[in-house]
């Protein structure tokens, strides 16, 4: 009886420990497609060079207008919600309008409280519409000699004028010169997005934009690149995708149809490569963060109104249906960056529950991937789905863009990733049931003189600490057309030595 129970013992931790190991998951290389089916423009503005007519006024763009007859400025009245006046010796918060472009010429003008201009009626122009219409609609008009000075008709057809501070009006009747008459103003423009957005509506869904887009989709990314990324040691992609895919061939305008091909097409190149696939939603209806890469309009962010959490779920629920059964599928991001001050905790958490059933509904096994409120301590999500199976918190980690990184050497910056870093993901190891994922990350310091091995140790130092991450960790971006975002490019940090093979696996 001794040696039957022994070798039943041994049998029961064999399988303990086959269990346990099958049961831990594969430790993610991966590398992010960005810029591909969500347009990021600073990673490659040429996009935007086919634009010919007021390529710097695009959706979001920020502008102030001045008076050259009374040198003040238009202002939205407290905010808006009141009577437009003309009488700020300085431009701030309500006296900068966000554009929504209609046409080449033609916009729309958000006030500070997201309110529109209306010259409804025209002796007085306000700004009391929550929605813009026609008489919302205005056309800037440029002095060909200085684009700065322009005209501003309203629908009426009359122009816009300021004969005094208290009262914008829209009744200049006639055809005004570029002297100093009260319809001339002084238009400056800043804080331009370069989004999906904004390429999509500056081209409309004539031809050209069909063209513009089918071009980068079939070549930003392609087959070689996944045979590149297996040949470097990267086992995963993750891919930023759009809410507008789950309407693909024909989604809402401004969008335009395509990217739903190009990501069965990367499934398919994935599956020839041994590579897993993570759907990351990186830009959601609404707007879940102010910026470009939300696909976002103009800065305001509306994610959190229900119905645009309902069709959120219902984009998470056709990519769940489409993709669950394909091997190459790993995981899938319910939500890419909300920002801490438009997305309440409550309102994320409840939306992250109801996420992982919609994914659920379809797979047992997909891995079901949180990400971090941008300002928020991530550590508040990682009991969210306590309980749950295959659940991950992605943390985003950039060692740029906030005051704490500035002035620094490299070695600084290698010390914060070898102790700040590493007891960041401890910490986050220890706290709850979720795997952590560091999904974001790139190989930009702002150090004046790094040279290539600098970047090198630091690429390392960073390579070495997110592997302790238990999911593992994805480089931000497979690459970056502008020449000057070198850190930003897995391919040409490759290729620089920068990032090297034995570092990666």
């Amino acid at each position: 009886m001794r040696p039957n129970f022994l070798l039943m013992f041994l049998t029961i931790s064999l399988l303990t420990v086959i269990q346990s190991f099958a049961a831990s998951p594969l430790k993610i290389r991966s590398v992010n497609l960005g810029g591909w089916l969500v347009i990021e423009g600073w990673m490659k503005m040429s996009l935007f060079d086919a634009i010919l007519e007021n390529r710097d006024l695009l959706d979001g763009t920020q502008i102030e207008l001045k008076s050259v007859n009374l040198g003040t400025y238009v202002c939205a009245e407290d905010g808006g919600g009141q009577k437009m006046v003309v009488d700020r010796q300085m431009a701030s918060g309500w006296e900068t309008f966000k554009l929504w472009r209609v046409s080449s010429t033609k916009f729309q003008l958000r006030v500070f409280n997201n309110n529109f201009v209306s010259a409804a009626n025209q002796s007085g122009v306000d700004s009391t519409k929550d929605t813009p219409g026609e008489w919302e609609t205005f056309e800037i008009l440029r002095n060909p000699n200085n684009p700065k000075l322009v005209h501003i008709k309203a629908y009426s057809g009359m122009y816009l004028q300021a004969k005094d501070e208290n009262q914008l009006t829209a009744d200049y009747n006639g055809e005004p010169g570029w002297d100093n008459n009260s319809a001339v103003f002084e238009m400056s423009n800043r804080a331009p997005f370069h989004g999906e957005f904004q390429l999509a509506n500056a081209f409309g869904t004539s031809s050209a934009a069909q063209v513009v887009f089918a071009n980068h989709r079939n070549n930003f990314v392609t087959a070689k690149d996944f045979e590149f990324l297996a040949a470097n040691g990267i086992n995963t992609v993750r891919i930023p995708v759009g809410w507008w895919i789950a309407y693909d061939p024909s989604p809402p305008k401004p969008f335009v149809g395509g990217s739903l091909q190009a990501l069965d097409n990367a499934f398919t190149w994935a599956g020839s490569n041994n590579i897993n696939v993570i759907i990351d939603l990186h830009a959601a209806p609404g707007s879940q963060n102010p910026w470009e890469h939300s696909a976002n309009r103009d800065g305001v962010s509306t994610w959190s109104k229900k119905e645009n959490i309902d069709t959120t779920l219902e984009v998470i629920d056709f990519l769940a249906s489409r993709y669950s059964r394909h091997p190459a599928l790993l995981g899938i991001e319910l939500l890419n960056e909300a920002q801490k001050e438009d997305v309440s905790l409550d309102v994320l958490e409840t939306y992250y529950k109801q996420g992982y059933e919609r994914v659920r509904k379809y797979s047992s096994t997909a891995y079901v991937i949180m990400s971090q409120r941008i300002g928020a301590d991530p550590i508040e999500l990682v009991n969210t789905l306590n309980g749950s199976t295959n659940v991950v918190l992605d943390v985003h980690y950039y060692n740029a863009y906030t005051p704490t990184f500035d002035d620094k050497s490299v070695q600084w910056h290698v010390d914060y990733i070898n102790n700040e870093r590493r007891t960041s993901i401890a910490n986050l190891e220890n706290a709850g049931n979720a795997l952590i994922f560091v999904g974001e990350w790139s190989n930009q310091i702002n150090v004046t003189g790094a040279s290539n091995e600098d970047f090198a140790r630091y690429a390392t130092a960073q390579l070495t600490v997110y592997k302790e991450a238990s999911f593992g960790w994805s480089f931000w971006s497979i690459r970056n057309e502008d020449q000057s975002n070198l850190h930003w490019d897995f391919e040409r940090s490759v290729q620089t030595g920068q990032l090297q093979r034995g570092a990666i696996n």
